[in-house]
């Protein structure tokens, strides 16, 4: 791998890991599109541990206010912390909703690794969450906000997260989409499937990162790679959550489903002429 690659699959990473478009569908479609080689797992724990920092970061005062409340148990005064007039609760439901992502994640890995990756299937999957991330645009009541996530909500969309094991649906795609079929607002669905996914990655994080230390780092990648994608990797994750934080306070989702439709019908296109 060069340098000039690790820089652009961390721009990717960044950009699309939190953009409902799919980040496993851009990482596996560049190195097949190109014919890059397989940068292997400690880049991927590289992109990743910088859009586990990313979101850390970002979220602070959230987690630090739902952390804290497990030790006071003053919710009221932790509101300053992060607007979350019951981090224990909210906790809580971050907690529950992220068991059926650990699940899947955990029964599935080697379906996702091979068979999930056909760029056909791909394809499929940017098309179908497309739709419903149209439909959810339909939505006419969104007016919960992160302090009126209920039990219900958290559940629902913990059960969407681990559709996204399959490349092309998005885990911020469905996530949202599913936020707001129960009536969250765009940008409370965004920040609850932020929220959600930080443990998420964090654990295939720590999983991936206990298999290179016992197969050791490889020679394909260099260190300076390494230390550039995680760089542009935090940073561009770190841009790409407050714009599309700030994109969902006053516009729809349309502009992603139109990108979602077009990348699919590339794919398809491409895989028609390539067989």
């Amino acid at each position: 791998m060069t340098l000039l690659q690790a820089i652009v699959l961390a721009v990717v990473q960044g950009l699309t890991e939190f953009l409902p478009i799919s980040s496993t569908a851009h990482l596996v479609l560049l190195p097949w599109l190109f014919a890059w080689q397989d940068p292997g797992l400690a880049y991927d724990v590289a992109l990743h541990a910088g859009t586990l920092v990313a979101l850390l970061a970002y979220f602070a005062r959230t987690w630090m206010a739902m952390l804290l409340s497990l030790v006071s148990g003053q919710a009221a005064n932790l509101e300053v912390l992060g607007g979350v007039e019951h981090p224990r609760r909210l906790l809580g439901f971050v907690a529950l909703a992220t068991i059926p992502g650990t699940l899947a994640g955990y029964w599935l890995e080697t379906y996702a690794e091979t068979v999930f990756r056909a760029p056909r299937l791909v394809a499929a999957a940017l098309l179908l969450v497309a739709f419903l991330m149209w439909l959810a645009d339909q939505m006419p009541a969104l007016v919960k906000n992160l302090n009126k996530i209920e039990l219900g909500d958290a559940v629902t969309v913990g059960v969407a997260q681990a559709v996204a094991i399959v490349p092309g649906v998005s885990r911020a795609g469905i996530t949202i989409a599913t936020g707001m079929f129960r009536g969250l607002e765009r940008e409370t669905a965004a920040r609850f499937s932020f929220l959600l996914a930080t443990p998420i990655i964090a654990g295939a994080g720590m999983q991936k990162a206990a298999e290179i230390s016992l197969q050791g780092l490889p020679a394909k990648v260099s260190l300076p790679e390494l230390v550039v994608g995680f760089v542009m990797s935090t940073l561009v994750s770190m841009a790409t959550i407050h714009f599309l934080l700030r994109f969902l306070q006053r516009h729809t989702l349309k502009i992603f489903v139109a990108y979602r439709v077009v990348l699919a019908i590339i794919i398809m296109v491409l895989e028609l002429l390539r067989s």
